[in-house]
C-alpha cells in the first residue's frame, strides 16, 4: 500500500489505518486469537499503521501480533486519558509494556469530550510525554479530539506534532463547530506543520449504508494523511483495502459492511447514577426519571460509556 507522510516527524504510514477500538472490550470484544490473527493478516496486506488506546483494551493484543515483524516499518499510535505528570508516566509504561516495544510512535492526549482547556489542565501530562520524547520512547505528541477548537489551538502549539479529530461527512459528532468549521480546522493544523489523521469516518457506524462515498470524503479533504477505520472481520478488512487501493469496492454491496446498525442500549436495572452521562464525548447520555438515556442523534457509538457503568447496565450491541 502507498505510504504517506504524517507530519514532519519522519513517520511514514499507510492511507489506511486500522482502528483497534471495535475489536476489545468497548464494543465487538473478540477473543485474543481472532483479534491477533486480524492484525496480522493486515500487516500482511501492507498496513503499517495501527490506532490502539489504554482505554480500548487492545494494547496487549497489538503487541502479540507485531511479535516478528520489522518494528521499524509499523506506526504505532495510542492514547491515555491522565492529567498529571505521574498518571501519564504509568500509562506510557504501561502502553510499552503491554505493546512490547521499546518505543511508541504517537501517544496522543485522549481527549474526546475536553475543549481547548485541556492543555492547560493536562499540563503535566504533556510534561511528561514532551521527557519521553526527549528520550527517545516517544517519536511524536499527539491529542485526540472531537473539537473544532482543540484543533485550532494544536496548531498553534510546538508540544504537539500530530492532530487526530473526528470528522465525517453527516458532520456527526463533532463539537465547538460545524463539519465545514472542523475541514477548516484540519486545513490549518496541517498547514502548520501537525501531522492529520481522521478518525469516525463513518460515524460511528451510522454511514455503514454509504461507506465509499463517506470514506472518500474524508480522504479528499486537505491536510488529512490518513484515516483510522474500525474493522472487525476479513470480509471488512478487505473491503478496506480494496476501497483505499483502487477506489472502489469489490462485488459486494459495501452496504453488508458491519452488519446490522449498532446501538447502545441501557439495561433495566440502571441506578441513574450519572456516570455514563459524564464519560459519553457527545453529550448523547442524560438521566431522567432516574435512568440513563441514549439520544441516538447525537450518539457515535464508541463505547466511551460501557466500562465506566458501575452496574454494569450499558451495552453496545
Amino acid at each position: 500500500m502507498e505510504l504517506r507522510d504524517l507530519g514532519p516527524m519522519d513517520l511514514r504510514v499507510t492511507e489506511l489505518c486500522f482502528g483497534l477500538l471495535p475489536l476489545g472490550p468497548l464494543q465487538k470484544n473478540l477473543d485474543e486469537k481472532s483479534i491477533v490473527s486480524l492484525l496480522q493478516h493486515a500487516l500482511s496486506l501492507g498496513i503499517n499503521f495501527f490506532d490502539t488506546a489504554e482505554l480500548y483494551g487492545t494494547q496487549e493484543y497489538l503487541g502479540k501480533a507485531l511479535k516478528g515483524w520489522d518494528r521499524s516499518r509499523v506506526v504505532v499510535a495510542t492514547k491515555s486519558a491522565a492529567t498529571t505528570y505521574e498518571d501519564m508516566r504509568r500509562s506510557v509504561e504501561k502502553s510499552l509494556v503491554e505493546l512490547k516495544t521499546d518505543y511508541i510512535d504517537i501517544y496522543h492526549l485522549h481527549a474526546s469530550r475536553e475543549t481547548a482547556t485541556v492543555f492547560a489542565s493536562r499540563a503535566g501530562a504533556i510534561g511528561c510525554l514532551s521527557e519521553y520524547k526527549s528520550k527517545g520512547r516517544i517519536r511524536a505528541i499527539g491529542v485526540s479530539t472531537h473539537s473544532v477548537a482543540v484543533v485550532e489551538a494544536a496548531a498553534k502549539r510546538n508540544d504537539i506534532d500530530v492532530v487526530f479529530p473526528i470528522i465525517n461527512k453527516a458532520g456527526r459528532g463533532i463539537q465547538d463547530g460545524s463539519r465545514e468549521e472542523m475541514e477548516a480546522a484540519i486545513r490549518d493544523a496541517a498547514g502548520a506543520g501537525k501531522g492529520v489523521y481522521a478518525m469516525k469516518a463513518l460515524a460511528g457506524g451510522h454511514l455503514v449504508s454509504d461507506v465509499p462515498s463517506s470514506i472518500n470524503y474524508v480522504r479528499s479533504l486537505p491536510g488529512i494523511s490518513a484515516v483510522a477505520v474500525g474493522m472487525v472481520n476479513e470480509q471488512e478488512l478487505l473491503y478496506n483495502v480494496e476501497l483505499f487501493t483502487r477506489g472502489k469496492m469489490p462485488t459486494k454491496s459495501a452496504g453488508n459492511l458491519g452488519g446490522e446498525q449498532k446501538r447502545v442500549v441501557i439495561m433495566g436495572f440502571c441506578k441513574g447514577c450519572g456516570t455514563c452521562a459524564r464519560a459519553c464525548p457527545n453529550l448523547a447520555i442524560t438521566v431522567r426519571n432516574g435512568r440513563a438515556q441514549v439520544d441516538p442523534t447525537k450518539c457515535i457509538l464508541c463505547g466511551y460509556c460501557n466500562p465506566v457503568c458501575p452496574e454494569f447496565a450499558i451495552r453496545v450491541v
